[in-house]
């Protein structure tokens, strides 16, 4: 299942908004053969694996590990069961159900009807949040919200005049790539008005430019900045006298299952204080930077017990910057 788990990661950012799926062939102990969803429309996890087995291997009483409950529905695609079924497998094995209430645990009656022993839940926890922002958006509608920010030591998120960046151009890179992966790039007017942000996916080839969304509780935008006048214009949403939580389910009836709020501070405040961030990425310099204007604002914690806390940390040194990413406590349920 760890094999089918890096074999899925291969898709991440690449098959929206189809999930991201990987799947292993084992007979009698030894590996024949691996796949992984590539992009919407193209063949599933299942499919790939079975057609890269040698010719001299048969799938026929041999075991397919997969992360997500194979599909069960004609889509795009058949269902991955037909397949499994025809290509006569003896056992197959999942990581994570189907969020779908729909298709929950059907492909596990299915299978079992034609007598093929299922064994699901299987690295269940690392199954599950590969997909978290498909998860999230299947069982509420709602996307997956990412906070990130590039700060300094102190909290701050403003550099001083002529120097624009705080971090370094490796955690930028790094920062454009989780940019690419998302379907939205949320930022506030102010910082629309004081930097006049492109928001624009740079330096990787084939990304997709996702939608570039400015919320702001009034005022205007310069008529010049660049999302109202480039060449991306049509891919760029205004929301005035929103709040987070309305543009929120509006951008997940567009279908945005994953989206990135990058500034500025009373934006991000906003979201934390309404509980609507679900994973924070913050790159912290190691500079200081002083100044009125902290990475995130809003209301804030009470005391101590009210701070959120992160679920599972991950820190990182990129270029001499920290990354540190992590899941909110609050958003385990999910």
């Amino acid at each position: 299942m760890r094999q089918a788990l890096e074999a899925a990661r291969k898709g991440l950012g690449q098959t929206h908004p189809n999930p991201a799926v990987g799947a292993v062939i084992v007979s009698r102990g030894r590996v024949l053969a691996t796949g992984w969803h590539r992009a919407a429309g193209q063949p599933h996890a299942e499919i790939e694996a079975i057609r890269s087995l040698p010719s001299a291997a048969r799938a026929k009483g041999a075991t397919i590990y997969v992360t997500l409950e194979p599909c069960s529905t004609h889509g795009r695609t058949p269902p991955c069961t037909r397949a499994i079924i025809e290509a006569g497998f003896s056992t197959v094995v999942y990581g994570a159900r189907d969020p779908d209430p729909r298709h929950r645990g059907r492909a596990d009656r299915i299978l079992r009807r034609h007598g093929i022993t299922v064994r699901a839940g299987v690295l269940g926890g690392e199954c599950a949040s590969l997909n978290a922002d498909w998860n999230k958006w299947i069982a509420t509608g709602l996307p997956f919200v990412i906070s990130k920010a590039g700060l300094s030591l102190d909290g701050r998120i403003a550099s001083p005049p002529g120097r624009r960046w705080i971090t370094s151009a490796a955690a930028r890179a790094d920062a454009m790539a989780l940019r690419a992966s998302c379907d939205a790039v949320i930022v506030g007017g102010e910082t629309v008005r004081t930097d006049n942000p492109k928001l624009t996916i740079r330096g990787i080839r084939g990304a997709k430019q996702p939608w570039r969304v400015v919320w702001m509780r009034s005022g205007d935008l310069p008529a010049g900045c660049h999302l109202l006048s480039d060449k991306h214009r049509d891919r760029t949403i205004v929301y005035r006298g929103k709040s987070v939580a309305w543009m929120l389910k509006d951008l997940g009836r567009r279908g945005c299952k994953r989206v990135l709020i990058e500034g500025g501070g009373y934006l991000h405040g906003a979201a934390f204080d309404a509980g609507l961030v679900d994973r924070i990425v913050f790159y912290v310099a190691p500079v200081l930077m002083g100044g009125p204007v902290p990475a995130i604002g809003g209301r804030g914690a009470g005391d101590n017990a009210e701070g959120l806390r992160l679920k599972n940390p991950r820190y990182t040194l990129i270029g001499g910057d920290l990354r540190i990413e992590g899941d909110l406590m609050a958003t385990e349920a999910l």
